[in-house]
């Protein structure tokens, strides 16, 4: 996890450089930068009309370009950057999608139960036409979608008891606007009354209602009262300009930021005295002032701050974020360090699919249930002093240059989606590069695997997780049992019980204890031959072999040996015998099992117990294969304290049976240790 944050890390730093390089590119080969100033005077009747347009201020009357141009001073500076933005978004010719009301319901749930936004939908009654015709239907989307209202079209065919309870007896054209300044408040429905059908009269008629929610103030003395005066919002923004009403984005912005942020215009028309606005200074109009507890704001000063809706909303949403906002971006930036895992992992391109979607499925259940206290964490009353502290601190650091250029890249990129993914893509080609020369300096195998032998990988440990319920978690591949022995299968299939037995890890195995069996009395090599019967003289050579000198096998051989006896493949030899147990009926086999524990140490023979762990019980004979512990044979005992062949309980841990022989006490389970007798750990008894 924290690599993939490191890399996002890396991947948001070099957005930053990048957009650097754009801007000095820019400046090269154009001689300004964005935020540099533009004077309405060299711009074209059309491009004047333009930035009109975008900053919701009507010139329907307006016919001569000083006209427009004076108009465009009047609303505020213009910059490079959104000169730029207002022609691009001009020259997309995007269609802009209408909501189609099924009924009641939805017209409720979406337009009269919705509190911070404006919605324009055009009602046609029974068997008449609509108001506005198609044409210009679609004209008056795409201009009222500029600024955040949503439009939508309600045929009264399809509920007709809703319209006649409305009274919309014939096509007309309804706005909806929260109808007070609080959040979630009610909405307030009015409908288009006048004459004229036309798209300019139509959005007049809609910012006028917009802006009629907002503060205005016409003289110095209810400025003051105002600017001094204390109340619940803790965040006004101020227009102070010679307009007669304010933009439609100044207006779309107070009902989307309602009960966040108070939005206050100032009329400074018909103004005479402006010696309290020195006072507080404001020297210049137009100005967009923004007063918090920590101080005045002047809007449009740093890097993107454009006189737009999407600008303006951008930095409002910074210093006065609401918890879904905050949200959203979590939820961003956790996906986009989950998709890092696809170039991170290594190997074949399904493995990397199946981890990509594993880790997006994990990021985003984590995030989603961390969020569920943080909501009823934020409920309680007497956390309002933690909120606001949160709510300054935002407030001190977006304020900054640096926040201003974030926010500016945060616009370039998301007006650019093509160059994001891009960019995205290439950062994660490069970690693959640099992960995978890393693993192959490693030696890993994982970087040359294909999706066939993952695959097969894959198949085997869900196939052992099917068969065996989850007792240890492992990492996958291993290698499974089916390969070696595919009649497994078939025996699980038979006997479903053994289904239920849980898959326990074998390594325990070789830290069970192990040591070899001496005696204290020795013999020559004739006298125990000479106890030999002669029904088994056939097999004198072999024993006599075996028994002149201590056997040193090592533990992995023969653990080894009674693996490939387990699996048929007994090759008994002369020296040693892995299989000399009663799982083994290979003929040479039962011929060394049977010299092998001839020896019986309770007659001539003491066993040299001092050699025995302190916990073991001690004993002369397994009971897994039923003979007698010959000299220098290795033994294994159990945490109960029993003790055996080592090649005989390996097999039998090995076959499943996690357990004692004796006891069914659990091999992988400590026990108390056995103590033993006080005549027994120190000399024989007499």
């Amino acid at each position: 996890m924290w690599v993939k944050l490191c890399c996002l890390l890396l991947y948001f730093l070099a957005l930053f450089v990048l957009a650097r390089v754009f801007e000095a590119v820019a400046w090269y080969e154009s001689g300004f930068l964005a935020t540099q100033l533009v004077d309405p005077v060299a711009l074209s009747f059309r491009k004047l009309r333009t930035i009109l347009e975008c900053r919701g201020l009507g010139h329907s009357g307006l016919p001569e370009k000083k006209d427009v141009r004076e108009l465009v001073e009047k609303s505020g500076d213009l910059m490079e950057g959104e000169l730029y933005s207002a022609l691009k978004e001009e020259e997309a010719s995007e269609s802009v999608s209408s909501t189609n009301f099924s009924g009641e319901m939805h017209f409720y749930e979406l337009v009269e139960d919705t509190k911070d936004g404006i919605w324009l939908v055009q009602v046609i009654a029974n068997d008449r036409s609509p108001l506005v015709g198609k044409v210009h239907w679609e004209k008056m989307v795409k201009k009222v979608s500029r600024f955040g209202i949503r439009t939508g079209t309600f045929n009264c065919s399809s509920d007709p008891r809703y319209c006649k309870r409305r009274g919309w007896l014939k096509s007309t054209l309804i706005m909806s606007v929260p109808q007070t300044s609080t959040s979630k408040g009610k909405v307030m429905l009015k409908e288009y009354s006048g004459r004229k059908i036309e798209v300019e009269h139509i959005f007049k008629w809609i910012t006028a209602h917009a802006a009629s929610r907002i503060k205005t103030i016409y003289n110095s003395e209810h400025l003051k009262e105002e600017w001094n005066k204390s109340d619940q919002y803790r965040v006004k923004i101020y227009l102070f300009a010679n307009l007669d009403q304010p933009p439609a984005f100044f207006s779309a912005l107070s009902v989307k930021f309602t009960g966040r942020v108070e939005f206050i215009f100032v009329n400074v028309e018909n103004w005479d005295n402006k010696s309290y606005m020195a006072e507080i200074g404001i020297y210049k109009t137009p100005s967009y002032i923004l007063r918090t507890p920590e101080g005045i704001y002047r809007y449009g000063n740093n890097t993107g701050e454009f006189i737009s809706l999407r600008a303006m909303d951008s930095f409002l949403r910074s210093l006065q974020p609401e918890v879904n906002d905050l949200f959203v971006l979590s939820l961003v930036l956790v996906n986009l360090m989950a998709w890092m895992d696809l170039f991170i992992t290594q190997g074949a391109t399904i493995k990397r699919f199946v981890v990509l979607i594993s880790t997006l499925g994990t990021y985003n259940s984590l995030l989603i249930i961390s969020w569920l206290p943080v909501l009823g964490f934020l409920q309680l009353p007497y956390l309002d002093s933690f909120y606001e502290y949160s709510l300054k601190l935002f407030r001190y650091s977006n304020t900054t240059t640096l926040a201003s250029w974030v926010r500016a890249d945060w616009m370039f990129y998301s007006s650019h989606p093509a160059l994001f993914l891009s960019t995205y893509l290439g950062h994660g080609l490069l970690i693959d590069y640099f992960e995978k020369k890393r693993r192959r300096n490693n030696n890993t195998d994982e970087v040359n695997a294909n999706n066939l032998e993952w695959l097969s990988s894959l198949w085997d440990w869900y196939t052992s997780y099917l068969f065996h319920p989850i007792a240890s978690f492992q990492h996958f591949p291993f290698d499974s049992d089916w390969d070696e022995d595919p009649d497994l299968f078939l025996e699980r299939l038979a006997f479903p019980d053994l289904w239920l037995h849980p898959l326990i890890p074998t390594d325990y195995i070789k830290n069970l204890p192990m040591w070899r069996f001496q005696c204290l009395s020795t013999h020559s090599d004739e006298e125990m031959l000479e106890t030999f019967p002669d029904s088994e003289s056939d097999s004198d050579s072999e024993n006599k072999e075996v028994f002149s000198s201590d056997r040193e096998v090592s533990e992995d051989d023969e653990l080894s040996a009674f693996h490939r006896c387990s699996a048929g493949e007994c090759r008994c030899g002369v020296e040693t015998c892995s299989c000399a147990s009663q799982y083994c009926h290979h003929e040479p086999c039962e011929r060394k099992a049977r010299s092998y524990g001839s020896y019986s140490s309770a007659g001539d023979m003491e066993p040299d117990w001092s050699a025995w762990p302190s916990d073991m019980l001690h004993c002369t004979e397994c009971v897994v294969c039923l003979e007698n512990f010959a000299k220098g044979c290795l033994l294994m005992g159990l945490p109960c304290g029993h003790v055996f062949h080592q090649n005989c309980i390996v097999m039998w841990l090995a076959g499943g049976r996690h357990c004692c022989p004796v006891c069914r006490w659990a091999s992988y389970k400590k026990k108390q240790p056995y103590i033993h007798p006080q005549h027994l750990s120190s000399e024989p008894p007499s």
